[in-house]
C-alpha cells in the first residue's frame, strides 16, 4: 500500500517534469523566426537581474524492513518529493546579490515548505577585501566527502537517502570576509549564531541509542538543546592559505560547538542532550604527485566539556586528533580513481572505556560503545565517464578495519539534454556490529531516482 502511494506520488511528480520540459519543444520549433528571437531578447534586456532554476521529482525507498521507523512515520520509503529551485543573482552598483530558494513538496512529511538556500549580498571593501553577508554554503578542507576542520553546517539526513550531493553542505547565517595578501589569503567567518548539522533524527532513518541497547526512532532533537543565546553561542572560522612553489598550504581555527548534540551528561538525571563547547585548530596541504594530486590535511579537535569524573568520561565527547591523507588521479582514459586513508584518535580512551563499563554494569549502557582509541577509515571513488562526459558511472565506497563496517554509494548519472539530467543509486551500509557507525544504519539501506530539469 505504501509503495502505491510513492509510484503514485512520482507519476505526479513525473507530469509535472514533463508539462515544464514540454514548453521548449515548442520554442525550438519557433526557433527559426528571427522576430521571435528578437521578442525574447528584448524581454530579457528588461529583467534588471538573471533567473534560473530546476524542477525535480525524487523518490527512493528502503531495501530492507525497518520496523522502528516504519512503526513511526507508517511509510516504508524515506524520499518522496518534486523539488522547484529559483536561482537570482545580479548586482547594483557596486553591489552583487543572490538569492536561492526551494519549494518542496514532501510525501514523507506529508507537506509543502519553503527551503532558503542562499539569500547573499557581497561587495568589495579596498582594493584587496571581499565581504559577503547573508546566508550561504560555506566549505573548505581538502577531504572528499570527508571534512576535518570544515565545521560548517552538514545536513547528512538528505545525503543519507539520495537527495542531490550538493544537499549535504547545509546552509550558514554568517558574514564571510576574504583578504588577498601578496603571500596570504585570509578568510575570516562569523556566524553570530551557532546552526547544528541535520543527522539521523528517527523520522526517516533509524539510529542505535546506547541507553536503549537498540534500534530507535525516537528524534533526537526531542530531547536536546541547541545554544541559541545571540550573539554568545556565535562560531568564528578562521582560515590562512597560501601557494608556495607548487604547494597549497593552509591553517585553519574553529571557535564554536560540536555539531551534533552529544553531551548526554545531564539525560541521565532527565535533562537534554546539548551541544558542547569545541575548539579546532589544524593545517592542511595540497600538491601535484606523479600523475595525481596528492592531500593531507590534520586537525586537534579540543573538547571544552568534557569532564572524565565517574560516568561522565563516557556521556561528554573526548578530545581527538584526526588525519586524513588522500590521491586522485586517471587510472585509463575516462577513469578516475581517489583514495583516502582517514584516522580519529581518542585522546582520552580508557577513561572512557572505564566509564562505558560502569554504565553497563548498572545496565544503562554498553562497553562496546567506547569503540576503539584508533578508528580508521579507508575510502575509494571511482568515477567513469562515457558519451563525451553524458553518461557517468560512480562508486563511492567507505570501508573501516576498526569498526568492520561499510557504507556503498553507487550511482549513475545521464545528461539527457543540456536540461534534463536522470540519475539513480543507492546507499547500502553495513557491519559486523549494530552499534558501529555504519553498521547501525544497516535497515536504512535504500535506492533512490531523480529526475532534474533546469530552465
Amino acid at each position: 500500500m505504501h509503495l502505491e502511494k510513492l509510484y503514485g506520488y512520482l507519476g505526479s511528480a513525473t507530469l509535472a517534469l514533463s508539462l515544464v520540459a514540454t514548453p521548449v519543444l515548442a520554442n525550438d520549433w519557433a526557433s527559426g523566426d528571427d522576430w521571435g528571437d528578437d521578442w525574447e531578447e528584448e524581454e530579457e534586456s528588461r529583467l534588471p537581474f538573471r533567473v534560473g532554476g530546476f524542477l525535480e521529482a525524487a523518490g527512493g525507498a528502503h531495501i530492507h524492513d525497518n520496523k522502528v521507523v516504519d512503526d513511526r512515520i507508517g511509510k516504508n520509503y524515506n524520499l518522496a518529493e518534486t523539488r522547484v529551485r529559483l536561482d537570482i543573482d545580479g548586482d547594483w552598483k557596486a553591489v552583487d546579490y543572490s538569492l536561492k530558494v526551494d519549494g518542496v513538496a514532501d510525501g514523507v512529511d506529508e507537506e509543502f515548505r519553503a527551503e532558503l538556500r542562499e539569500a547573499l549580498v557581497s561587495f568589495e571593501v579596498g582594493e584587496r577585501t571581499d565581504v559577503r553577508a547573508g546566508r550561504q554554503v560555506l566549505t573548505w578542507g581538502t577531504g572528499d566527502l570527508l571534512f576535518i576542520n570544515d565545521l560548517f553546517p552538514k545536513d547528512w539526513q538528505s545525503f543519507l537517502i539520495g537527495r542531490d550531493e550538493d544537499y549535504l553542505k547545509g546552509p550558514s547565517d554568517a558574514i564571510r570576509t576574504i583578504w588577498y595578501g601578496e603571500e596570504v589569503t585570509v578568510d575570516l567567518v562569523w556566524s553570530p549564531l551557532f546552526k547544528e548539522g541535520n543527522y539521523p533524527d528517527g523520522d526517516r532513518l533509524s539510529y542505535f541509542n546506547p541507553m536503549e541497547g537498540g534500534q530507535s526512532a525516537q528524534p533526537i532533537s526531542d530531547n536536546a538543546r541547541e545554544p541559541n543565546s545571540f550573539p554568545d553561542d556565535g562560531e568564528l572560522a578562521l582560515r590562512l592559505a597560501t601557494r608556495q612553489a607548487g604547494v597549497e598550504y593552509e591553517l585553519y581555527g574553529y571557535w564554536g560547538y560540536w555539531p551534533e548534540p552529544n553531551d548526554l551528561s545531564r539525560v541521565m538525571e532527565g535533562g537534554k542532550a546539548k551541544h558542547p563547547e569545541l575548539h579546532v585548530y589544524g593545517a592542511s596541504l595540497r600538491t601535484g604527485l606523479g600523475p595525481g594530486l596528492f592531500n593531507a590535511e590534520a586537525g586537534y579537535y579540543h573538547s571544552g566539556d568534557y569532564d572524565n569524573s565517574g560516568t561522565n568520561a563516557a556521556l561528554t565527547p573526548n578530545s581527538e586528533v584526526r588525519f586524513l591523507m588522500g590521491y586522485d588521479w586517471e587510472l585509463v582514459t575516462n577513469l578516475n580513481v581517489g583514495l583516502q586513508y582517514y584516522l580519529e584518535w581518542n585522546q582520552d580512551h580508557d577513561e572512557q572505556k572505564a566509564a562505558w563499563t560502569s554504565l553497563e554494569q548498572a545496565g544503562m549502557g554498553m562497553k562496546e560503545m567506547a569503540g576503539e582509541e584508533y578508528r580508521q577509515l579507508l575510502t575509494t571513488r571511482l568515477t567513469y565517464t562515457q558519451m563525451r562526459g553524458d553518461l557517468m558511472w560512480s562508486l563511492f565506497a567507505f570501508v573501516s578495519p576498526s569498526d568492520e563496517d561499510y557504507y556503498l554509494r553507487p550511482s549513475v548519472r545521464y545528461r539527457a539534454s543540456d536540461e534534463l539530467t536522470l540519475s539513480a543509486g543507492g546507499n547500502l551500509f553495513g557491519g559486523e556490529n549494530d552499534y558501529s557507525f555504519f553498521g547501525q544504519f544497516e535497515k536504512d539501506s535504500n535506492v533512490y531516482l531523480r529526475a532534474r530539469y533546469r530552465f
